[in-house]
């Protein structure tokens, strides 16, 4: 339940602007996950969701460096979520495939690349809203786009 719920938070906060625990607890009771204060505030911790400034007296949740460090546990479909859920599009540029995520989301999506194991990845270097895929072969970036764009 606890993994789930997790999952969750973070699809939520990548595809909405999320501003407090409060809003945070009523998308969670939308989606059949009610809980308490105390429970979010743990699991909000445990994702390391910080808030981002998105100008003039506004913040939403975002997961920050390492959130992805609360769902490790998980299996591959999970990350598989998470990328799929945190992305806006892919491209190629030379030996790198970029993938363009929801602004905060591209940690996230960069530690769901490298923990889904597709060969001829060599890492993801990541940013706000952009991750940097490397691949040990050029020859192979055909088939790990493929690979990416079936997770999409």
């Amino acid at each position: 339940m606890k993994d789930d719920r997790q999952r969750v938070i973070v699809k939520l906060i990548s595809e909405q602007e999320i501003r407090t625990q409060e809003e945070l607890k009523n998308a969670l009771a939308k989606e059949g996950y009610v809980t308490t204060q105390a429970t979010l505030s743990r699991d909000i911790r445990e994702l390391h969701l910080k808030k981002k400034s998105m100008g003039p007296g506004k913040q939403k949740y975002v997961v920050s460096d390492g959130g992805i460090k609360g769902v490790q546990d998980q299996d591959s479909d999970s990350y598989r979520q998470i990328f799929s859920g945190g992305i806006q599009g892919i491209t190629v540029a030379g030996n790198l495939i970029v993938v363009k995520t929801f602004s905060g989301m591209a940690m996230a999506v960069g530690a769901a690349i490298d923990n889904m194991n597709i060969s001829g990845v060599a890492g993801c270097i990541a940013g706000d809203d952009t991750v940097f895929v490397a691949v040990i072969d050029v020859a192979e970036i055909d088939r790990i786009m493929s690979e990416l764009r079936e997770v999409n």
